[in-house]
């Protein structure tokens, strides 16, 4: 896939099945999009989390197309969109934004799922256009700061920028639980193509918004399906801290045994298998 200035870039398969990726332009910088899936399919917007991009969704979108128009952004400093340095990254912001493709696509309804600070951006899509999204499922999305687990890792690119290589891939390690998984390298490319200003901005906006109110709060307030997916050794938010979103009526949660923060790329057969059954509940809602 490539980016285009224009109108999509369609890469084979049929016209309603084929892949098309280009760059909107909004307001305050160009946002990456990816569509794949009939376009007259329920749309499904699937958000990655920090120092990430739509690649860390490509194991799962092929099991997703069958039933669903699956549509993948890169939040504004990720990516294959824009990094300025004079944007905000608050998490709202990132939300207006991701509302704002829907819109220029045509999307009028969508099932949301957000993995890891993704799903706080879907969170708060959520509040600002209840109409828009039907349904919301958080992929190993820590409820509160008190669920997260402090490493020395965490802390990259506050000291040396761009990161070396060793510093990368110990902080790319925390992502991962699964033996013998091999860290795809273009998901460390991802971190190396961030600004020093885009990554380190983007981690605390997520901060600040889980300190101003925790998502099960946010998410009661909502009134929306819930799906909750942990990989139960995530060694970046407590796997325990996913009953936390219990208190949120008719939340559906589960822990995936054997898998850690990224469930979506270390087993995606077994992530799709809850999310599907989750959406062919709530992707035909209208409220």
């Amino acid at each position: 896939m490539t980016v285009s200035d224009g109108g999509p870039h369609v890469n084979g398969g049929t016209e309603a099945e084929a892949t098309e990726s280009s760059t909107l332009s909004l307001d305050d910088g160009g946002v990456y999009v990816c569509q794949d899936g009939p376009r007259d399919a329920p749309a499904l917007l699937l958000i990655h989390g920090s120092a990430s991009s739509t690649r860390s969704w490509d194991p799962m979108v092929p099991l997703l197309t069958g039933s669903h128009h699956v549509i993948r952004i890169d939040l504004l400093g990720h990516g294959r969109s824009a990094k300025p340095a004079d944007r905000s990254y608050a998490i709202p912001d990132q939300a207006r934004r991701a509302g704002a493709v829907l819109d220029r696509l045509g999307v009028e309804h969508a099932v949301v799922v957000g993995h890891s600070s993704g799903g706080v951006v879907a969170t708060a899509l959520a509040e600002q256009r209840p109409d828009l999204v039907t349904a919301l499922a958080l992929i190993n999305t820590g409820p509160s700061l008190d669920a997260f687990i402090a490493t020395e890792s965490a802390a990259i690119g506050l000291s040396q920028w761009p990161p070396a290589d060793e510093q990368l891939r110990r902080f790319a390690s925390t992502g991962f639980s699964r033996a013998g998984y091999q860290i795809p390298e273009e998901l460390l490319d991802d971190v190396r193509g961030m600004t020093h200003h885009s990554l380190t901005t983007s981690m605390w906006a997520t901060r600040s918004y889980l300190e101003q109110r925790t998502l099960p709060a946010r998410l009661t307030a909502l009134g929306k399906p819930l799906l909750v997916v942990f990989g139960e050794d995530d060694r970046r938010w407590r796997s325990s801290s996913a009953s936390d979103y219990r208190a949120v009526p008719g939340a559906r949660v589960e822990l995936l045994p054997g898998l850690g923060h990224s469930p979506l790329l270390e087993d995606p057969p077994r992530t799709a298998t809850s999310l599907l059954t989750f959406t062919a509940m709530h992707a035909g809602r209208t409220e």
